[in-house]
């Protein structure tokens, strides 16, 4: 539905700090969590609204009198303000918890306009904050909740981690490939960019991965479990497999995507004819490597390029094209991948940076249509 998309949080603990004594009665108690103006900046940019809904036990009694309560807030409120975050609401419950009020989260005693009211868009909305009862709150108002990461009440968030699910719409894929010879894990995040968390057994098949991860500009990890008691070729095939798949199901109907991935022609020769060598090229000292590539729908490789070696650390040769051959299979896509020099360390890694970087290219979003006259891919 459209309308206005609401982040509910609550206050202590989860935009500021919460004290031992878990009261912000006094200035030099203000304390900010890491990362949630930025985190926040990027969610109004997203189109979300903010409302802060927090529980202040006995608010207002001798013990926690109410000017010690507004100061500090108050505070809070103008810093948020000066950079350009501002609350739609702020909405507090002075209650004590045996009174069981029905305004005290996790009841919905001060949201209840909040259900009332058409121009919420409550499916996408959420609520972030860090205690259980948050995330129960969220889950009576028919809204996602995050708990954020803290020692004392748990949690696995943090605010860019929120930030990033809510306002990116991640694209992201999750394959786990089991069979009587491998068991691999392949996690992927197209939208987020990130060291790579790499683990196969073979420490040069890692580096070339750990390529893809970060020249790809994305969020990889891969862990795999393999006969190598045996050879490579099944640690090394199914991880291909495995890649290709979770791009798949990363990428869905492909609507926005670039789709393909090549570079520009290139500056003039020297006989002042224009350099028309296509593909993403790549030099890595003597070697030069090229890949472009198409996420059409149609699994196709092309493999150009020789290697001398029988094996590059405990890699061996013969399976960087098979490895990419598997990729494109369970990918659907048709990749053509040139090199050529003379060290073959860099010539396979050269290939694993070119396919790298055009990957990078061809998933980027452009917009929400789909890149085909068929109108499928």
């Amino acid at each position: 539905m459209s309308g206005t998309k609401i982040l509910f949080v609550d206050r202590d603990g989860t935009l500021i700090e919460e004290p031992a004594d878990f009261q912000i009665d006094a200035y030099e108690k203000l304390r900010f969590v890491r990362g949630v103006i930025p985190a926040m900046l990027k969610l109004r940019d997203a189109g979300f609204e903010f409302v802060i809904v927090t529980n202040q036990d006995g608010l207002g009694s001798e013990g926690y009198p109410r000017a010690s309560f507004d100061g500090p807030n108050d505070l809070m409120l103008q810093v948020f303000e000066s950079q350009g975050i501002v609350f739609r609401e702020v909405l507090v419950d002075c209650s004590w918890p045996a009174d069981n009020a029905p305004t005290r989260k996790p009841a919905l005693g001060l949201v209840q306009h909040y259900l009332r009211d058409r121009g919420i868009d409550l499916d996408n909305s959420a609520m972030v904050g860090d205690r259980e009862t948050d995330i129960r709150f969220a889950g009576n108002l028919g809204i996602r909740g995050f708990q954020l990461r803290t020692e004392q009440f748990g949690g696995e968030w943090d605010w860019p981690g929120i930030a990033h699910e809510l306002a990116d719409a991640p694209r992201r894929g999750r394959v786990q490939r089991d069979t009587k010879e491998t068991r691999i894990l392949v996690e992927i995040d197209l939208d987020r960019s990130a060291d790579a968390q790499v683990s196969t057994g073979l420490p040069f098949f890692d580096h070339m991965l750990d390529q893809i991860g970060k020249h790809g500009g994305i969020a990889l990890t891969v862990k795999a479990d393999g006969d190598l008691h045996i050879d490579e070729h099944h640690t090394i095939e199914d991880t291909g497999i495995a890649l290709g798949q979770a791009l798949k199901q990363a990428l869905g109907e492909k609507r926005g995507i670039a789709r393909y991935g090549f570079d520009v022609p290139g500056a003039p020769s020297a006989d002042g004819q224009l350099n028309r060598q296509h593909g993403f090229t790549l030099p890595m000292d003597e070697t030069l490597a090229s890949a472009a590539l198409d996420f059409g729908g149609r699994p196709y490789l092309v493999f150009d390029g020789t290697f001398k070696r029988e094996r590059v650390g405990d890699m061996p040769t013969e399976l960087v094209e098979h490895f990419f051959r598997s990729v494109c299979d369970a990918a659907a896509l048709n990749l053509n991948l040139k090199v050529e020099g003379d060290n073959d360390h860099h010539k396979v890694e050269a290939c694993f940076k070119a396919f790298a970087r055009a990957l990078r290219m061809a998933v980027r979003r452009e917009g929400a249509e789909l890149p085909s006259t068929k109108g499928v891919l």
